[in-house]
């Protein structure tokens, strides 16, 4: 249940989630699957903890609880957490970054990983990266959590250009903060996953570099991605199967192009990875569940293939039923570490395409 709702807290958070009586559309009391937003009934069946067939106000509370303590823990021992480095310098919020590091350091400046939330474009926030808590407390990395302006505020290609001002900003300042700027690695879910790929497959294109910050002279490249099942092609994920209507005037994607997807289809493609794919991209490690209602396992299918193709390493990690962040297990966990240390620390071996059964 914890992994579970760890999962959920990935995109949402206690401030961000509708109250109970917002969601209870015929007022009985009780939320039923399709009452709960689109991005969480594939988490329904273990919030629904009797398994009665619906969520009553007790297991809600329990599902808030969690989100609540979430954001108030401490971190992980042995980690501290420099919050809210405005990497643009206008005081926005969204643009601002939470960094990582483990207390105890030697000399020598450490690769960085950075994580980047999902959320749709329209939720989420950079605080509480506990992947990132956890790949610190190592000692062998420092971490980066960056926040990025939502669909509410800016449409497409804000969010990228955000992401890219962060990765600037973190290159210019990497000494004073003990960073590697030689070996900084992206890793996000959903929308942060479609986020960390474009950073990885657009990598000198001056049209989605933007002109944000103060330190337009240094490279937003990065030496690798973790996509965790991110969209990678808006125009045919209702093609693929997904119980979102994607091309819905108030999907996500429709709010992130500023408009339905198939009314601005041009706009659509430039959001979409799979476009941008050349010999220049990143290598990409994916993960992805087979039984995504949300983001279609298609997505990563076609965008691994696409990748390989131009000859740039990307695995595909298969989760045999897994669904949307849920059904994930310890051994994603384990090759998700094994590829970013041969990555970034140099370690022997190499991650190949796998499967593994959901939970395993």
């Amino acid at each position: 249940m914890t992994v579970l709702l760890a999962a959920i807290s990935v995109a949402w958070s206690a401030s961000e989630l509708p109250p109970f009586e917002a969601l209870d559309k015929d007022r009985d009391g009780r939320l039923s699957k399709l009452e709960l937003p689109v991005e969480l009934q594939g988490f329904f069946d273990k919030v629904d903890r009797d398994g009665d067939g619906f969520v009553s106000r007790l297991e809600d509370r329990g599902v808030r609880a969690f989100l609540r303590k979430q954001a108030d823990a401490p971190p992980l021992a042995g980690v501290e957490v420099v919050k809210n480095v405005d990497y643009v310098g206008d005081g926005n919020t969204r643009q601002m970054l939470d960094i990582y590091r483990p207390k105890v350091r030697g000399d020598a400046p450490l690769p960085v990983v950075c994580w980047i939330h999902g959320g749709g474009w329209r939720q989420g926030s950079k605080d509480r990266a506990r992947r990132l808590e956890e790949l610190v407390a190592t000692g062998n990395y420092a971490g980066v959590s960056i926040g990025y302006r939502l669909t509410q505020e800016a449409t497409w290609p804000a969010q990228i250009h955000d992401c890219k001002a962060a990765i600037r900003w973190l290159k210019a300042n990497a000494e004073e903060y003990g960073l590697d700027a030689s070996r900084v690695a992206v890793w996000g879910a959903s929308a942060g996953g479609h986020l960390v790929a474009m950073l990885g497959v657009s990598q000198e294109d001056p049209k989605l570099e933007g002109k944000l910050g103060e330190h337009l002279d240094e490279s937003s490249s990065v030496r690798c991605v973790v996509n965790f099942f991110g969209p990678s092609e808006l125009l045919v994920m209702d093609e693929q199967g997904s119980v979102m209507n994607h091309s819905g005037p108030n999907s996500p994607e429709s709010l992130l192009v500023g408009g339905p997807i198939a009314q601005f289809p041009e706009v659509a493609k430039e959001a979409s990875p799979i476009h941008h794919v050349d010999g220049k991209a990143a290598p990409m490690l994916l993960v992805h569940g087979t039984s995504d209602k949300l983001v279609p396992y298609g997505q990563s299918l076609k965008l691994s293939k696409a990748l390989q193709s131009a000859d740039v390493e990307a695995p595909l990690i298969t989760i045999k039923g897994g669904g949307h962040g849920n059904g994930f297990g310890r051994s994603v966990d384990r090759v998700v570490a094994q590829y970013l240390g041969q990555q970034l620390l140099g370690e022997a071996g190499r991650v190949g395409s796998q499967e593994f059964r959901t939970g395993e």
